[in-house]
């Protein structure tokens, strides 16, 4: 149970019922509750409220786990994290006692409600256009001169920044990545959860930027240097959370998303590429995310310009592997190879005697049978 989805994602075990307290549920998040392999999603909120089409609901349908929305607020009252309960249709049991009832969402009420949010999506669109509007005037100190952007002992001058956020498909792209990764040595940077997606595959971030909320303990520890993102007026509430483990951090105040700061520091640091991972790109997924913070990124991408590389979808795009021919190729040259030792060494002149020897005697073994 948690009223912020991305922090109870880490807690999650397989079979476990999540309980969320998430409107207009988002694609990141129900991506993580599906790969958590939870056995039901109890939502106190609407998932899709109808004010744009959120994809959260439809991937928990197509992944078939039970979502039920609207069961309420007094849900958070009623149960305790470790409590088994018992989902029969839309109404929760807890020892065999009726606790809440909402709505079981299935494919049909999903395509209906996306149909409807679409209906109202101008509405939406010139709300995210004042957002930027706002942004802009709020922020263009920051956007045009690096005004806020902190002081850090990374060196990013001149190298390659790969900028990490567990959003979509980011676990695949981080795979394909790995030449790249490899050739290159870019500053790793980890934005929250995507500091553990970088741990995860074997790397250690050499920079965790964001509100520090869904990084885990250990990886705030594993050496990297720490940039805490705060609200405009200074306040971190993330720092506590650093001071407690006895670590040091820079903090650096924005209206900007988390991932936006990451990008415009290692810009601000004169990196010479960026290269993001999982971070949001496209207008449906600004609107997806439902947010009015997220129109920073649009900003944040007109800002930065030509630096950015984005690497969501490389690996649908591009896939290593070898060709079935190189391979049958490798295997003849191999073969040839080790025949041209055999055929001018005494040993191997030997060897092929022996071996001959062998095969003949094994030949008059067998007719002797038959």
């Amino acid at each position: 149970m948690d009223r912020r989805t991305k922090r109870l994602v880490g807690r999650l075990r397989p079979g476990d019922v999540a309980v969320i307290d998430h409107m207009d549920l988002d694609r990141v998040a129900a991506d993580a509750l599906v790969a958590a392999g939870v056995s039901a999603v109890l939502n106190a909120q609407p998932s899709i409220s109808g004010r744009y089409p959120n994809l959260g609901p439809q991937l928990l349908i197509e992944a078939g786990t039970p979502l039920v929305d609207s069961v309420g607020e007094e849900l958070f009252q009623q149960l305790r994290e470790g409590d088994q309960v018992r989902l029969d249709g839309d109404t929760v049991h807890l020892r065999d006692e009726p606790v809440a009832r909402g709505v079981r969402q299935d494919a049909a009420k999903v395509a209906a409600a996306m149909a409807e949010a679409r209906e109202g999506l101008s509405v939406q669109l010139e709300a995210f256009a004042a957002n930027t509007m706002d942004y802009l005037k709020q922020e263009r100190e920051l956007l045009l001169d690096g005004v806020g952007v902190p002081d850090i002992a990374t060196d990013i001058a001149g190298r390659h920044c790969l900028i990490v956020v567990r959003g979509y498909d980011y676990q695949a792209d981080l795979d394909v990545l790995r030449p790249y990764i490899r050739e290159f040595k870019p500053v790793l940077i980890g934005v929250d959860g995507g500091a553990d997606a970088l741990v995860e595959v074997g790397y250690t971030p050499d920079l965790i930027v964001g509100d520090m909320d869904s990084v885990s303990d250990e990886v705030l520890r594993c050496g990297a240097e720490l940039v805490v993102h705060a609200y405009p007026d200074g306040r971190a509430p993330g720092l506590a959370r650093i001071e407690e483990l006895g670590l040091s951090a820079h903090v650096f105040p924005a209206a900007a998303t988390s991932e936006d700061i990451a990008l415009l520091l290692a810009d601000e640091k004169d990196a010479s590429l960026l290269v993001a991972v999982g971070t949001h790109y496209t207008l449906v997924e600004f609107l997806d995310k439902g947010r009015s913070g997220m129109a920073s990124t649009f900003l944040t991408r007109l800002r930065i310009g030509g630096k950015l590389v984005d690497a969501k979808g490389v690996s649908r795009l591009y896939r290593q592997g070898i060709p079935g021919s190189s391979l049958l190729l490798l295997v003849l040259a191999a073969i040839a190879a080790m025949a041209s030792a055999v055929a001018v060494s005494t040993a191997g002149r030997a060897f092929v005697g022996l071996f001959a020897e062998w095969w003949d005697n094994l030949i008059f073994q067998l007719q002797r049978l038959f």
